[in-house]
């Protein structure tokens, strides 16, 4: 377990802000403690100071896992979030995307949210910003990157992709033996 590098820290936290902007700082000074990022075999864990000091006791290799894990650096040095780090990302969403109840089981199977299946969406989203989805009744369901934009998404036919999958609530059950 250590800290991240410069490097790292600037590309997580790049990807991170893709969805909740400046609202980045939020994470780090948290009214019931600060909190911080540590990497512990190519994963990235959002852990209170406070546990961390009473994890420095337990060696690196037994060590499995400590705090939320928020998401990994690939082979290639890219960061991929994951999506335990959905309940930490939803309150502090800039860009929203909520969609209609038949369209929330297509999306938690990883599919791509459709036109016709959106409910609405945050005014002035633009194309490729990082999105995250809830239901119309304001549950996170998951994150995504947006297709279109909020003005293209008026005038798109109703089968085209306007939300392209990245990660969902599904994913405990798809892949519970790979996610830790």
């Amino acid at each position: 377990m250590r800290p991240l590098t410069e490097e790292e820290t600037r590309v997580m936290f790049e990807k991170i802000a893709k969805y909740i902007g400046e609202n980045l700082q939020l994470l780090v000074d948290r009214p019931d403690g600060t909190y911080c990022f540590r990497l512990h075999n190519d994963r990235v864990y959002y852990v209170s100071e406070k546990i961390l000091k009473l994890a420095a006791n337990i060696s690196g290799d037994k060590l499995v896992s400590l705090g939320t894990c928020f998401g990994k650096f690939t082979k290639t040095h890219r960061f991929r979030l994951h999506i335990t780090a959905l309940d930490y990302l939803a309150p502090y969403a800039k860009y929203k995307v909520w969609i209609k109840p038949g369209a929330e089981q297509s999306f938690l199977y990883g599919n791509h949210v459709l036109k016709s299946g959106l409910g609405r969406i945050t005014e002035n989203t633009s194309q490729y910003q990082g999105v995250v989805v809830y239901s119309m009744a304001d549950i996170p369901l998951g994150f995504g990157v947006a297709a279109k934009s909020t003005q293209d998404c008026r005038k798109v036919d109703p089968m085209a992709i306007v939300v392209f999958h990245q990660a969902d609530i599904g994913e405990y059950v798809r892949h519970e033996e790979t996610l830790t």
